[in-house]
C-alpha cells in the first residue's frame, strides 16, 4: 500500500470515529438516590400462648398490613410477658389475668376481649359434664378417680401449667378457690397451655384447663361442659357459662414509645380486630358490658357452690371501651386507684357489718336502697327476697324490715 493511500484511509477512519462520537448518547448521569423510607416502628409483644393464639398473632398481621407498623410476637407465658414489659424489653404483654402484685404497679391492664376457661379431656373419655363442685374437688385432690364423676374406674391424670402466676391457671384458681395462688393436686406440670393441650391429646385419662380461643377447632381434645352449660361465645356473652374471663393487653406507663403504643391500642378497638376476635371464639370486650357488673355476684355464687371463701380482690375489670390513655390515667399507683382501694376497704367493712346484722335474718331498708342493692349485700337473689317477704313488686320503703335469709 502506498504511503498516500494509507494516509487517506487513516483520515477517513478518524472522520468516522468523530462522527460516531458526535451522535453517541452522552455519558449517563449518576442516578439520584431516593430518600430512604422512614423506618417502620416495631413493637414487641410477649405473653401467654393462649392470648397469642387467641388474638395477638392475627392482630399483628392486620396491623402491619394496614401500614401502621410491625409487632414482633414472642409467645411464652404470662409471667415472662409481664416481667419483660416491667423492665422495658417488651412493649406489650398478653395476660389472662389482671394486676396482682406490687411489682406490677407501673403496668396498665387494658381488657380487649372475653374468653372462657375450659376443662379439656381425651375425646373418648365418657365424662361429658362436671359440676363446679366436682371441678373444685378434683383440683383439690378429693376426687382422684374418673368413676367418682361418672367415668371409668381409672385415675384422673390432672395436668396444670407450672407457674401459678400463669394467667389461665391464676384466673381459674381465683374463680374456683377464691385465690389465684391456690396449690392444686396436679403432679403433671407444663410450661404453658399449648404444651398442656398436647399432653392431653396423648392421654385418655387426662384433664386440664385451657381457653376456649386456644382450642377452638381442635378435634383432638374434648370440652367438658360445666353445670350442663357448654362454653361458646353465646354462653360467654350472656354469662350463663360461669368460667368466663377478660383477656388483657398490658403496657408500661413509663414506656418512651407511648405514641406508638397509643396507635396500636386504638387499632385494637377497630372493626377489623373485632372480626378477628370473633373468628377465634372471643367476645369483643365492649360487646358484653354486663359481664363487668355480673362479676362480683358470679364469683360469690361459684365460691358458695364449691364451699370456698370469698377473698378481698382489689383488681377490678375496667369499663367497656377503655383505651390505653384512659387506663394510664388510673394506673395502679395513681391517686385515683388509691382512693378506689380505700373505698373498697370501706365497702368491705360495711359488708361485714351488714352480714353480721344478717345473722339475725333481717335487714332494715335505708334511704336509697333497692331490692337489687340489698340482694347484692347478702349474696342472694331479688326473687329470693321477694319470696321470703311476700313482695308483689320491686318497691321497698325506708325503715322497712326485710328477711334476708329463708330462716
Amino acid at each position: 500500500m502506498s504511503f498516500r493511500l494509507a494516509r487517506i484511509l487513516s483520515v477517513a477512519l478518524l472522520g468516522v470515529c468523530a462522527a460516531t462520537a458526535l451522535h453517541a448518547d452522552p455519558a449517563p448521569k449518576a442516578k439520584t438516590k431516593k430518600a430512604a423510607a422512614p423506618a417502620v416502628p416495631t413493637l414487641v409483644w410477649r405473653g401467654d400462648v393462649a392470648t397469642a393464639r387467641g388474638i395477638v398473632i392475627d392482630v399483628a398481621k392486620a396491623y402491619e398490613k394496614a401500614g401502621k407498623g410491625k409487632i414482633e410476637v414472642q409467645p411464652f407465658n404470662t409471667a415472662s410477658g409481664l416481667d419483660a414489659v416491667a423492665i422495658g424489653t417488651a412493649d406489650f404483654a398478653g395476660s389472662a389475668r389482671g394486676a396482682d402484685t406490687a411489682a406490677e404497679s407501673n403496668l396498665v391492664f387494658t381488657p380487649v376481649a372475653w374468653d372462657a376457661l375450659v376443662l379439656i379431656t381425651y375425646p373418648s373419655n365418657p365424662v361429658n359434664n362436671l359440676t363446679l363442685k366436682q371441678v373444685h374437688d378434683i383440683y383439690y385432690g378429693k376426687i382422684t378417680n374418673w368413676k367418682d364423676v361418672g367415668g371409668r374406674d381409672e385415675p384422673i391424670n390432672l395436668y396444670a401449667v407450672a407457674s401459678p402466676g400463669d394467667g389461665v391457671e391464676y384466673s381459674f384458681r381465683k374463680l374456683v378457690f377464691g385465690r389465684g395462688n391456690q396449690p392444686v393436686a396436679a403432679p403433671r406440670l407444663y410450661v404453658n397451655t399449648a404444651k398442656l393441650e398436647e399432653a392431653v391429646t396423648l392421654d385418655p385419662k387426662a384433664m386440664g384447663v385451657t381457653t376456649l380461643a386456644g382450642i377452638a377447632g381442635n378435634t383432638k381434645v374434648k370440652l367438658v361442659t360445666i353445670n350442663g352449660v357448654p362454653a361458646n361465645t353465646g354462653t360467654v356473652t350472656d354469662g350463663s357459662y360461669p368460667l368466663y374471663m377478660p383477656i388483657y393487653l398490658v403496657t408500661n406507663q413509663n414506656n418512651p414509645k407511648g405514641a406508638q403504643i397509643q396507635t396500636f391500642m386504638e387499632f385494637v378497638q377497630s372493626d377489623a380486630v373485632r372480626d378477628i376476635a370473633k373468628k377465634h371464639q372471643l367476645v369483643p370486650f365492649s360487646d358484653a358490658p354486663q359481664l363487668v357488673d355480673m362479676d362480683v355476684e358470679r364469683r360469690a355464687k361459684i365460691l358458695a357452690e364449691v364451699g370456698s371463701k370469698m377473698t378481698a380482690d382489689t383488681t377490678k375489670v375496667s369499663a367497656p371501651g377503655a383505651s390505653y390513655a384512659a387506663r394510664a390515667a388510673v394506673a395502679p399507683t395513681s391517686e385515683l386507684t388509691q382512693q378506689a382501694r380505700q373505698s373498697l376497704d370501706a365497702r368491705n367493712a360495711e359488708s361485714a357489718a351488714k352480714k353480721a346484722e344478717a345473722a339475725g335474718g333481717t335487714h332494715t331498708v335505708a334511704k336509697g336502697e333497692t331490692l337489687s342493692t340489698i340482694a347484692k349485700k347478702y349474696s342472694v337473689s331479688v326473687s329470693d327476697l321477694k319470696s321470703w317477704n311476700d313482695l308483689k313488686g320491686d318497691s321497698v320503703k325506708v325503715d322497712q324490715v326485710l328477711k334476708v335469709s329463708p330462716n
